[in-house]
């Protein structure tokens, strides 16, 4: 065999659970064999075999600037030589930490965890600390992390609560996570007419990434700041993924620009804010975040969280995308791509719908945008998984599933987007 991948996955398969840390990484859900990467520089990774690929993951969203970015590089390097990690507070959380405040307004106060698991959970035991309150709204669609009480899927009626999605979360833990429909304002309203006064929080991706790319229209996000304001419970923004990847102040200052003086309570972030290391965070006003520890009585903690190394990555992360006319030039490539993408589908005759903020879009094989899981679900998955494997033939990587995201770095060029629209064409063609 001299296909290295798939030998690298064989042997894979012998000491790791189906091959892979993460499931989407093991390619079942469009078929083939993953591609282990042997290095990544700027918009390309190779892989084992030593092809090289224009990558639109970006390690899920974290590489904004591109692989290898010199100036992160020597940040971490100088940190790194300095030590790994401390147990103990350094300058550099302090820095971090400044860094986020001065883009999100709506924290007063941030704590810095590993992951964005961590920093879902974490959120969701405070709003619930804060509140005083147990139940909470999530929506069908919008990923948190694989906390037990968020991996939960829709229950059979709006007055019941919802069933969990794996195996090993008894049903106990998720009978006060109640699941409703991404843009339904009537089931929103109903909700918490029934619900409103038990409820500690409602957690929302703004713009989701785990059903591929898909927003919460901005009478939805109206309508769900309004009842939270009114029934006592707290917005908590899941920015995981569209934190300082859809604009320097977040999702929430897209919303802000439509909706006058709109914030969340809480905000979850991750992924951009650590630079490719795993770093996340979570935030708020200051009479919340008080309610941690060792301040309050909400109990967190975490023996690499403000890890000093990650810390360096995120902050010359920060300090680069928040120079003058990065997000023009950003958006700008990533709307590029869209429209190309678009009039090359329209062209070959394929139904084809896209969307685009910031450094991240996504696109369904649908003539029109869906806005909600169950519409997502309706997308030709088998197309999809052509359109998929043409694309990875051509040097083009794509996620490997339907329902995820895509990213924009600040390293494609021009020629990058122009090659990946020839390759999608071509593709197009054949669908």
């Amino acid at each position: 065999m001299t296909d290295r991948n798939q030998q690298l996955f064989d042997r894979a398969a012998r000491v790791i659970p189906g091959g892979v840390n993460s499931p989407v990484r093991a390619f079942r859900a469009v078929g083939g064999t993953p591609r282990f990467v042997q290095r990544a520089q700027g918009a390309y990774f190779w892989d084992a075999n030593g092809k090289q690929y224009i990558d639109y993951i970006g390690s899920w969203g974290p590489m904004i600037l591109g692989h290898g970015n010199p100036v992160v590089l020597e940040a971490v390097q100088k940190a790194a030589l300095d030590g790994f990690s401390f147990g103990a507070p350094t300058e550099r959380e302090i820095e971090l930490a400044e860094a986020i405040l001065a883009q999100v307004p709506s924290m007063e106060m941030v704590r810095l965890v590993s992951s964005g698991t961590e920093a879902g959970m974490s959120a969701l035991r405070l709003a619930r600390g804060a509140t005083g309150r147990s139940k909470i709204i999530k929506f069908e669609g919008c990923y948190h992390g694989h906390a037990d009480a968020l991996l939960v899927k829709a229950g059979s009626g709006l007055a019941t609560f919802g069933n969990p999605t794996s195996a090993g979360v008894p049903p106990e833990v998720v009978q006060h996570t109640l699941v409703l429909e991404y843009n339904n304002i009537p089931q929103l309203e109903e909700a918490f007419a029934l619900h409103g006064k038990e409820l500690a929080c409602l957690m929302i991706e703004p713009i989701a990434g785990n059903m591929n790319f898909v927003r919460a229209s901005v009478p939805f996000m109206t309508r769900c700041r309004e009842l939270c304001t009114q029934y006592g419970a707290l917005l908590v923004f899941d920015e995981v993924m569209t934190g300082f990847r859809v604009a320097l102040g977040s999702a929430q200052s897209v919303y802000a620009k439509s909706i006058p003086g709109f914030k969340p309570d809480i905000t979850v972030l991750g992924k951009v804010i650590g630079g490719g290391m795993p770093l996340a965070a979570f935030g708020g006003p200051r009479a919340i975040m008080e309610q941690l520890a060792p301040t309050g009585p909400v109990y967190q903690a975490g023996t690499l969280s403000g890890n000093p190394v990650a810390t360096a990555c995120g902050l010359a992360t920060l300090k680069e995308i928040s120079k003058p006319g990065f997000w023009d030039a950003l958006s700008a490539r990533t709307r590029s791509l869209v429209d190309g993408l678009s009039a090359a589908a329209a062209q070959a005759g394929v139904p084809f719908s896209a969307d685009c903020e910031g450094g991240m879009f996504g696109f369904f094989l649908l003539p029109e945008l869906p806005q909600n899981y169950a519409k997502v679900m309706t997308s030709d998955s088998p197309r999809f998984n052509k359109l998929f494997h043409g694309l990875l033939d051509r040097g083009v990587y794509i996620a490997p599933a339907l329902y995820e995201a895509g990213f924009v770095s600040a390293a494609h060029s021009a020629a990058d987007i122009a090659a990946t629209v020839d390759a999608a064409a071509a593709v197009f063609k054949q669908l």
